[in-house]
């Protein structure tokens, strides 16, 4: 017998569970399938939220000849043939064949290339599936030629009705009465993905003793799986997405977000060296000069993740994840090198200033070089006003300090000694 599933896998729109906001009464696919008028799209969504079961609904209903490629097992010469095989099967009013490529991401550009024709002149629909972010994965001439959908993970309410469903419905299941004491544990484990909870459901089925009822709890279900709920695919849409909320909730100032994000890093199977690295960029980046301090608190953390390991650098991580967040914040130092950086790139190799050179022959002396600098130590204060910069840049700004107690001391010192900051002479 097939897996579970395969025998629910849904055959129309109505037994179709989630995506509301693509499928539902008025809603772009809806309305796309309705009207008979399908243009190429690429679905883009986490595993198990119904990408291929869509693309197969909308062939069946729109009564389309149906191609499918796999972009793991397939390459340029597979694609040239069902595009063959598409453009011998097409009639003058016979709706496109759709070809719909699982995997789309996998395919090198040749592989892609290879579809643009098709696509351009109608000869195919393509359905493209992907867990990845096609800007990135999708070559740009075949990503202009298609809309790009998104999918979304099945909330809780979604996969509660698929395990009503399913107990419901599925010609094996139905024969055994169930006791769904406990859905915590099933939810969880299955992260939003409804090919994961119907594996869940099959295994505990295969699992439960002959006699009887299947028991259904939080208890049995992680007994029965004993793995991480929350492991992620380091590689993954998923890792990008936790490391930008774990950063951006550092820089909102929220460290109860913060927190949480590193606790989702942790149980995820992070490496800790990312987050430690990645707290350090951020204490320079975010906190800066508003707290000088942040960025040493920062690679200390780093030191002693490295040097203790898990469980315990979790401790040191969770320190430095809350400074961070609750420090005040000041992103001048990066402003300004990004600024400087332009600059350089705008004006080229400038000439640095004769006095600034160093001299250490003869000649160089007689050319003029290190002639009337000034050694800021022979003056009051360890200071004394000079040209630094280029001449043609010598009025320009690239550090503005921002408005906290740190800078406003540094910028009221640079007032005291340069006057006007910075008018150099």
């Amino acid at each position: 017998m097939a897996p579970l599933a395969e025998r629910m896998r849904p055959t129309t729109l109505d037994d179709y569970i989630g995506q509301q906001h693509l499928v539902g009464e008025g809603a772009v696919l809806r309305r796309m399938i309705d009207s008979g008028k399908l243009s190429s799209f690429i679905l883009w969504g986490p595993p198990g939220v119904g990408k291929t079961t869509l693309a197969t609904i909308i062939a069946h209903q729109l009564h389309s000849p149906f191609y499918t490629l796999s972009a793991v097992t397939s390459g340029v010469k597979d694609v040239r043939e069902v595009i063959e095989k598409a453009r011998n099967s097409r009639f003058f009013d016979a709706p496109s064949p759709i070809l719909f490529i699982d995997e789309i991401h996998r395919f090198s550009k040749s592989q892609q290339d290879s579809l643009l024709g098709a696509v351009e002149q109608g000869i195919v629909t393509l359905i493209g599936a992907t867990t990845e972010n096609p800007s990135f994965e999708v070559i740009r001439p075949l990503l202009s030629r298609c809309q790009v959908y998104v999918l979304k993970s099945l909330e809780a309410a979604d996969l509660l009705q698929l395990v009503q469903r399913v107990l419901e419905k599925d010609v094996e299941l139905r024969q055994r009465e169930f006791d769904l004491q406990e859905t915590g544990a099933l939810l969880r484990y299955s992260g939003g993905d409804a090919r994961k909870l119907l594996n869940i459901l099959e295994l505990l089925y295969e699992a439960a003793p002959r006699e009887g009822k299947v028991v259904i709890n939080d208890r049995i279900v992680a007994e029965r799986l004993q793995q991480n709920p929350l492991a992620y695919d380091k590689d993954g849409e998923m890792h990008y997405d936790i490391i930008s909320a774990f950063i951006k909730s550092i820089r909102g100032s929220d460290p109860d977000a913060a927190i949480y994000w590193l606790a989702r890093m942790i149980e995820g199977g992070e490496d800790p060296a990312f987050i430690a690295r990645r707290l350090v960029i951020s204490a320079s980046e975010d906190v800066g000069l508003a707290n000088p301090n942040a960025l040493l608190l920062a690679n200390a953390a780093f030191d002693a993740v490295m040097k203790i390991g898990w469980p315990e650098g979790r401790i040191p991580l969770a320190e430095a994840t809350v400074y961070l967040a609750t420090s005040p914040k000041s992103n001048s130092s990066y402003l300004a090198i990004n600024q400087a950086l332009q600059r350089v790139r705008q004006t080229g190799n400038q000439p640095v200033p004769l006095h600034l050179r160093n001299a250490p022959t003869e000649l160089m002396e007689e050319l003029g070089y290190s002639e009337g600098y000034k050694y800021a130590h022979d003056y009051e204060g360890h200071f004394v006003q000079q040209q630094y910069l280029p001449h043609a840049l010598r009025h320009e700004h690239f550090w503005t300090p921002q408005p906290n107690a740190q800078e406003d001391k540094m910028k009221e010192r640079m007032n005291r000694l340069w006057g006007d900051y910075k008018k150099q002479p």
